[in-house]
């Protein structure tokens, strides 16, 4: 099976019937991961749960390890979009405080999703073993996330609004400032609620910090 450059197994194009096996495999396979880890989970449950034959899970992921890291990593690279039209819209707005906290505050529903959350915290407790997947997460991270709002960021500095010298530096900043800590808080404590209002008190306090860095 070919794999990319994280050494993540790149699946060939099937359709009708073997198409629907995957689908059904890969939906099995993400929740027994999920629910019990990578050593925890039963190729036999996932076979049972997505109606096919063991053989069947085999005949298109090869083994356990290649239908993990098929599956985490397909499933990592569809849940980063939108940020494009996200960060686009700070560079055309007047009021750039209120483009920010907005920006936070669409950034932060997507990263504190319960799905991604979960993700996150299984990926963690995977990455010694895999660390591919550690690796593919932060490509993602900078290429679908970062670097958008580097682009934004250095517009901005074009048109003169912002004083950023080094945007991935930015970046990294208004990201910990507005999103980070509630992203760890939210990892680490699956059943911690957010009061009324402290979400929206963390973003708006953090782009007030950014900005009283680098707001010219």
């Amino acid at each position: 099976m070919d794999t990319d450059e994280f050494g993540i197994p790149l699946l060939t194009a099937v359709t009708g019937a073997s198409e629907r096996k995957r689908v059904a495999i890969t939906q099995a396979a993400i929740k027994e991961f999920v629910r019990h880890g990578y050593s925890g989970a039963s190729v036999e449950s996932i076979a049972a749960t997505s109606g096919v034959s063991k053989p069947t899970v085999y005949s298109h992921f090869g083994n356990k390890e290649q239908l993990f890291l098929a599956v985490i990593g397909s499933y990592l690279r569809d849940s980063y979009t939108g940020f494009d039209e996200l960060a686009d819209q700070i560079i055309e707005a007047d009021d750039l405080r209120t483009a920010l906290i907005e920006f936070a505050g669409a950034l932060g529903e997507i990263l504190l999703r319960d799905d991604l959350i979960t993700l996150r915290r299984l990926v963690i407790g995977e990455v010694d073993r895999f660390p591919q997947l550690g690796e593919l997460w932060a490509q993602i991270s900078q290429a679908k996330n970062d670097e958008p709002l580097m682009r934004a960021l250095m517009a901005l500095r074009e048109q003169g609004r912002l004083d950023v010298p080094n945007p991935l530096r930015a970046v990294r900043q208004l990201i910990a400032l507005t999103v980070g800590s509630a992203q760890l808080i939210h990892t680490l404590r699956p059943s911690y609620e957010f009061a009324p209002g402290e979400l929206e008190d963390l973003v708006t306090s953090g782009v007030e910090v950014f900005l009283a860095a680098y707001a010219r």
